[in-house]
Order: C-alpha cells, then sequence, then structure tokens
C-alpha cells in the first residue's frame, strides 16, 4: 500500500457530519433487516417480520453460517466511541439467533489502525460467540503496517499469497480474497494476477452444481467507483464462476446493505458493527457518519447466512443491532 494511501486512511473519516436529511435517507436505504432466498437466478427478500411466511426448513438451513464486517477496533470518533460495545452488541445478537452458526465469516477492516491491541480486542469479543470458528479476510485498515505481514501471522497462516484460501463446508465450496493490498486510483481494490490464477485454479476442478460463497471485503461489483467501492480486475474473477448455477459474494468497506442480482451471482454487502457511512454521492465522501446516538445500532448489524441442499439457495438475512 502507498504511503500517500496510508496517510488517507490514518487521517480519514474525519467528516463525521450529514445533514439529518441525507441521514434519513440513509437509514430508509440501509434498511432494517431482510430475508433473502435466491430461486432460479432472483433474489426474493422479505422483511424480518414475515419469517413466518417461509418454509420452516428453507429458514433452517443444512448449513449455517454468518458474516460480520468492519469492525475497525481503536476507532474512538463521534460516529462511535465505543466500538467495542458495538461489537459485543452483534456477538449478543449473533448467540441470540434460533439456528446456531456453524462459524463465522469476517469481511475486514478488523481494526482501525492495525494494531495488536486492536487485533487482540476483536479476538477476545468474538470468543464469546457461538460460532466458534472465524474465518477472515483483511481491510485495507488491516495492513496499514509491515504489509499485512502481522495480520497474515494472526488470521490467515495457512493461506497464500497475501492471505486467499479456500475450503469446504458441506458441499459448499468458500473463498476468501485479498483485494486492498493494491489499492488502484481513487482506493479500487484489486485481486492482481498471481491470485486470479490461483481462483482459476481453486474452482477447476468442481461441479458445476457447487454452490459458491465468495467473501472479500471491498464490493466485487462496482458500487461507487468515484469513492473506490469496487475491485478493478473483479470481471476476471468472476468470468470463473460462470459456470456454477449458485454463487453468493459477500463483501464489507461501504458499511451499509447492498445487493444486485447478475446472472448466477448475487452480490451481497454488509453493515459495519462500528459505523456507518452515507449513501454512495450524498456526502462529499466516505467515512465515518455520525448519527444521534439513540439510532446508532439501527444501521448496524451482522448477516445471517442458510444453505438448504437441493433448493439452489442461500438465503441471506440482515439484522440490525437495534
Amino acid at each position: 500500500m502507498s504511503d500517500k494511501k496510508k496517510d488517507e486512511l490514518l487521517h480519514d473519516h474525519n467528516n463525521d457530519g450529514v445533514n439529518r436529511r441525507g441521514f434519513l435517507k440513509c437509514m430508509a436505504w440501509a434498511g432494517t433487516g431482510a430475508f433473502c432466498v435466491m430461486q432460479g437466478g432472483v433474489m426474493k427478500s422479505y422483511s424480518l417480520s414475515r419469517l413466518s411466511e417461509l418454509n420452516p426448513a428453507a429458514a433452517k438451513g443444512e448449513l449455517s453460517f454468518v458474516q460480520i464486517s468492519d469492525s475497525h477496533m481503536g476507532f474512538n470518533k463521534p460516529a462511535n466511541a465505543d466500538v467495542a460495545g458495538t461489537l459485543k452488541a452483534a456477538v449478543d445478537k449473533i448467540n441470540g439467533l434460533t439456528v446456531a452458526p456453524e462459524f463465522m465469516l469476517h469481511t475486514g477492516d478488523i481494526s482501525h489502525l492495525s494494531k495488536p491491541e486492536e487485533f487482540d480486542t476483536v479476538e477476545q469479543i468474538l470468543k464469546s460467540a457461538s460460532a466458534k470458528d472465524v474465518f477472515y479476510v483483511p481491510g485495507e485498515h488491516d495492513v496499514l503496517n509491515d504489509d499485512g505481514k502481522s495480520y497474515l501471522e494472526r488470521f490467515a497462516k495457512a493461506s497464500h499469497g497475501a492471505g486467499w484460501y479456500s475450503f469446504d463446508k458441506k458441499g459448499v465450496h468458500f473463498v476468501g480474497l485479498v483485494n486492498v493490498m493494491n489499492l488502484k486510483a481513487g482506493g479500487l481494490g484489486s485481486l492482481g494476477s498471481e491470485q486470479l490464477e490461483w481462483l482459476e485454479k481453486d474452482v477447476k476442478h468442481l461441479k458445476s452444481s457447487t454452490p459458491v460463497v465468495v467473501f472479500a471485503h471491498i464490493p466485487l461489483w462496482t458500487v461507487y467507483p468515484d469513492w473506490g467501492w469496487g475491485t478493478e480486475d473483479s470481471a476476471q474473477a468472476l468470468a470463473y464462476l460462470k459456470k456454477f448455477g449458485s454463487v453468493t459474494v459477500l463483501n464489507g468497506h461501504i458499511h451499509q446493505i447492498m445487493q444486485k442480482v447478475e446472472g448466477n451471482v448475487t452480490f451481497h454487502t454488509a453493515c459495519s458493527t462500528a459505523f456507518p457511512q452515507p449513501k454512495p454521492g450524498e456526502a462529499p465522501s466516505p467515512g465515518p457518519m455520525k448519527v444521534p446516538a439513540e439510532q446508532l445500532r439501527s444501521v448496524l448489524g451482522i448477516t445471517d447466512v442458510n444453505y438448504v441442499r437441493g433448493q439452489h439457495a442461500l438465503a441471506v438475512v440482515d439484522s440490525t443491532l437495534a
């Protein structure tokens, strides 16, 4: 990561002010939780209050896991002076799920400044979660120092390259990608040729009926390039996944819920457990958005994902911390 980009990250996010009108728009856009099912390539969503209308088997699934993102441990500004407290609230939410998740995905920005004590705090808090196994990918804030070596040693010892890896759970293939090590103009993510070659080989042997879940920090689709909300070479990565009937891509970074379905691929970005960011284009720049204290937890949250064998679908449930 360039020294210029490091300096921007170290001193960014001082834009803590968004007018009330902008905040209310972001609140409505972020949503308060949805249960989503992909059927025939079409994503159908239901409010959490309507879950009783769904097939109970679909709600339970054969594989359940949660995604959290952007805990930014060490952040302490008006947007949220207690990120440890909101991370603990996320864990409480996880522990209160009807179906205990088998594991957790953390999609990056574990820390705010890549400090050992920040990583320590997150690990300690997550130990109390019902999901005991945690799989990580780094955010740009996790690799500010030493080219991410501390992150790799702590969270990705058995990974390849800068931290990418894959694993299988109950017939689902998971791929953790790293797109924060060589940020492009404006902060766009980048995977790089070495990682792309590895991905091609990693999925080549899989049957087309295998459900695939890809998780990375920066979105693998172009959300808002002016703010660096996208990955420059994601099209090549997605080309290797075209043969699969069910592909779900989970990301963080933008601190708000967005979904997109494109062919066989469902893209989903998660809320942060630390602070919200403004809707694309509705502020001069991205960064922590200060909201009234009593409303903060309604724009933070977790994602619960369930897989049901034979239904060719992943159900995605977003829950706020309110």
